[in-house]
């Protein structure tokens, strides 16, 4: 791709790499100090990206929380928080979810080709629905994105996604928080999922920075030459 989004991956795991437990509530991995590093990090973004199963599971806002990042964001034109978006193969999404109902950024879905009808039926008046190809092409993705004026983009999950941004070689940064504390169920969901990663024991990713945030610890990788851009 001659042109792409800058992509940071966030995500916060358990200390034995879990995302969530397997119970119906969701469960607290990160604190006060981390979410509002989290929401600076948001701010300085000009999108936010999480599959359509976080949307179905978490129910996700995807706003900016401070009064004072939005209004920053206000005086330098751009709008309160950043475009919300999603991947979906099925269009299986409901038109109630907080992605759609809150907020009054753009919402882009980004869409499998088979699904695009009955995503614009069902979402079409909320949000933009882009076809991607069969299935979801993330290079199509990134590079629609560009031409829509998203410099940086924030992914925040979940593991089927960050997997295939990494295995694909399209993220540049990731920030991995880990929290103090074992899930211990394999029904859980985890970070990523099976995959051929670029990162492995013969090609380590580069440690940008490691700190701890409260009680839990964040460790940022460089994951591509482009690393740091503003």
């Amino acid at each position: 791709m001659s042109e792409r989004p800058y992509v940071l991956l966030s995500c916060a795991t358990s200390i034995d790499g879990y995302i969530d437990d397997a119970t119906d509530e969701r469960l607290v991995l990160s604190n006060d100090e981390d979410l509002d590093r989290i929401d600076a990090v948001r701010a300085g973004c000009d999108a936010i990206l999480v599959g359509a199963g976080t949307v179905r599971r978490d129910d996700p806002r995807l706003l900016v929380r401070s009064a004072g990042r939005r209004q920053a964001r206000l005086a330098r034109g751009r709008p309160a928080s950043p475009v919300k978006v999603t991947v979906t193969g099925s269009a299986d999404l409901d038109p109630t979810a907080r992605f759609f109902t809150t907020g009054e950024g753009d919402k882009l879905v980004y869409c499998a080709s088979g699904s695009v009808e009955k995503a614009r039926e069902r979402l079409g008046h909320l949000a933009t629905v882009v076809d991607t190809g069969d299935p979801v092409d993330l290079e199509r993705t990134l590079a629609d994105l560009a031409t829509r004026g998203v410099r940086r983009l924030m992914v925040e999950g979940g593991g089927t996604v960050h997997a295939q941004f990494l295995t694909a070689g399209l993220a540049d940064e990731l920030h991995l928080v880990v929290a103090p504390f074992f899930v211990g169920d394999c029904r859980a969901p985890r970070f990523v999922q099976e995959g051929r990663f670029p990162w492995h024991s013969g090609r380590r990713a580069r440690v940008a920075e490691v700190r701890q945030v409260g009680d839990v610890v964040l460790a940022r990788y460089a994951l591509s030459e482009r690393f740091g851009e503003p």
